[in-house]
């Protein structure tokens, strides 16, 4: 009788989330559902794109309600090292997406998890893509203090239709309140390949010319990949991988992926 309540409550949620799909409060109505299943922290929502940088239609509000400086540089291109951003330019495809799946064999080697995830996320973070089109990803992340656990997991996964379900529908709302409400989600300008803004910041810092190959190879290192997986990415040998990496610690004249993360952040303006 109990499971039959449940289902029944979880049902008038839904409608009533249906019937709120073109009302502000929507995400923080949809939240509310899925924290009565699920304990989180934290969560936001965004649309990553390729061709420009994420825009942010709604997060949870900080304690104080001011602006997240580490959410900010997050913005400004540390996402470009985020294994929720990368894997969702890989795979293009809806679904649940646990942190333990995406991320890298050293992600928490890496001085984007000391620096901002450790510090921003926390322990955890687990998100629901829906998959707009090939270049646009519509996501819902949510970040704990805690691991997720398998059964936490599991019911997330039991509830994935239904929110990437929801997550389509609202998209056009969404983009009728970004185009009328420019103070609360402000319009993305599309931001300059990374690659260039990088190329551009190291000859002028550095007067080093790297070239596309090493730029890869640098941002998959500072995403956490080991050379096997920059090598399966990039469909090189290991090897080559490592001759990349000598090449470019040489060109830049450092010693480590710390201070490759801090040219990093300067070219993208961190």
């Amino acid at each position: 009788m109990t499971d039959a309540l449940q289902a029944i409550a979880w049902h008038r949620s839904v409608g009533q989330l249906i019937e709120s799909l073109d009302k502000p409060n929507f995400w923080a109505q949809l939240l509310r559902l899925v924290n009565q299943y699920v304990d989180f922290d934290s969560w936001v929502v965004l649309q990553f794109s390729t061709r420009q940088r994420p825009v942010v239609f709604a997060e949870s509000p900080g304690e104080d309600g001011s602006l997240d400086q580490l959410f900010q540089d997050y913005l400004k291109g540390i996402y470009l090292l985020d294994p929720f951003y990368i894997a969702s330019r890989e795979q293009s495809q809806s679904g649940l997406y646990p942190l333990r799946d995406v991320a890298p064999e050293h992600f928490e080697l890496t001085e984007y998890y000391q620096r901002y995830f450790r510090l921003n996320v926390v322990a955890d973070e687990i998100q629901f893509n829906c998959q707009i089109d090939a270049d646009r990803t519509l996501c819902l992340s949510l970040g704990s203090t805690r691991p997720f656990g398998p059964e936490q997991v599991a019911l997330l996964s039991l509830i994935e239709p239904w929110v990437v379900a929801l997550l389509r529908q609202r998209l056009p709302h969404e983009r009728a309140e970004t185009m009328h409400d420019d103070d609360r989600v402000p319009a993305a300008a599309a931001s300059s390949d990374w690659r260039s803004q990088l190329e551009a910041s190291v000859q002028q810092n550095r007067g080093a010319q790297l070239t596309g190959r090493e730029l890869d190879v640098g941002r998959l290192m500072l995403s956490g990949c080991s050379s096997k997986e920059i090598a399966r990415k990039l469909d090189i040998s290991a090897e080559t991988v490592r001759v990349h990496k000598r090449h470019m610690y040489s060109k830049l004249g450092i010693r480590s992926q710390s201070e490759l993360f801090s040219i990093f952040l300067q070219a993208q303006g961190g």
